[in-house]
């Protein structure tokens, strides 16, 4: 269920069911936080709190998978945050005026499209670096929240919509099926067509790829496109769950977005990183922020926590790529 540039041998186990070194390591990560609450708390290793940690990572996992497509390509995008906050407020407005739900879900899900479109277009055709375009970005989109709302939450979420959000199928919360749908997706995408193949292939040589003929222009475009997309549908799970819609949300996901994707083996050199991974990722970051609040650590610990295991993580991504 990786993907990476590195060639390998030819193999007759599916695809799906290979895993690298840098995967087990990190599903040996999660499975020490497991086994370490679980002592530590006897409410942590429950099927209730097991299904509460990934119902409140399902934000983190859609915004941490758009941004891995990002990172494989060579990019990033820092403004997946303000993204969310402009597409959620403006989807609010549209549902909260009596537009019908699926309409205003297409088009706050366009609104994030375009918003990746505006930096993907910079960076492909214009020449400009992504750390630059998307931090003008993270600026932009969350003053052009703010501006349209006038700092004030967008109230009166339609039931419908909020029903469906904090609905379940057998026991499941929506979010957490709609994560595993997504991924799966990607997962087939970066596995299994050509544009997988293209986002490989620039992240890890964008002038050789380029000279075999892959469309790097669009290509990039995409990503970027995929990322904004995939940052306006967490905030559709958001507001779902609050019943309102603040220009201020969003704030850091892109940290958190970035560490789980890292976490998950993604280099933020680009051409290596893993779907698959980028889920243990976003649940190792959930668990442990889940632990230490059953623990009653204070919160700013638990960013202690992040900052540490980016370091961690890209300290062994550096061991592991023999640098």
């Amino acid at each position: 269920m990786t993907t990476q540039t590195t060639a390998r041998p030819v193999s007759h186990t599916p695809a799906m069911f290979k895993f690298n070194l840098r995967d087990a390591g990190t599903l040996i990560g999660l499975l020490i936080i497991v086994v370490t609450f679980s002592f530590l708390s006897p409410v942590f290793f429950t099927v209730p709190n097991m299904l509460n940690i990934l119902q409140q990572s399902s934000i983190n996992a859609l915004i941490a998978l758009g941004m891995t497509l990002v990172i494989i390509s060579g990019g990033i995008d820092l403004s997946v945050g303000p993204t969310a906050a402009l597409s959620a407020v403006l989807g609010a407005t549209l549902m909260v005026s009596g537009v019908p739900v699926p309409l205003a879900v297409l088009a706050t899900l366009g609104i994030g499209a375009m918003c990746g479109i505006f930096s993907g277009s910079l960076i492909a055709y214009a020449g400009l670096q992504p750390f630059i375009v998307t931090l003008g970005g993270l600026s932009l989109f969350r003053a052009l929240a703010l501006i349209y709302t006038g700092g004030s939450p967008v109230f009166g979420i339609p039931m419908e919509f909020r029903s469906l959000i904090n609905s379940a199928l057998f026991g499941i919360p929506t979010p957490i099926i709609i994560v595993a749908v997504i991924a799966l997706v990607l997962w087939t995408v970066m596995n299994k067509t050509p544009l997988g193949e293209y986002i490989l292939a620039i992240g890890g040589n964008e002038e050789a790829a380029r000279v075999a003929g892959v469309p790097v222009k669009r290509t990039k475009v995409t990503v970027y496109v995929i990322s904004g997309a995939l940052a306006s549908l967490a905030s559709l799970i958001l507001i779902g769950r609050l019943g309102a819609a603040e220009p201020t949300i969003g704030n850091l996901w892109e940290l958190d977005a970035i560490a789980a994707a890292a976490i998950g083996g993604a280099s933020l050199m680009g051409g290596k990183g893993s779907i698959f991974g980028t889920l243990i990722g976003v649940i190792i970051l959930g668990a442990l922020r889940n632990g230490l609040t059953l623990m009653n650590i204070q919160a700013f610990y638990q960013l202690l926590a992040t900052g540490l295991i980016i370091i961690i993580a890209m300290l062994i991504d550096r061991a592991t790529r023999g640098k």
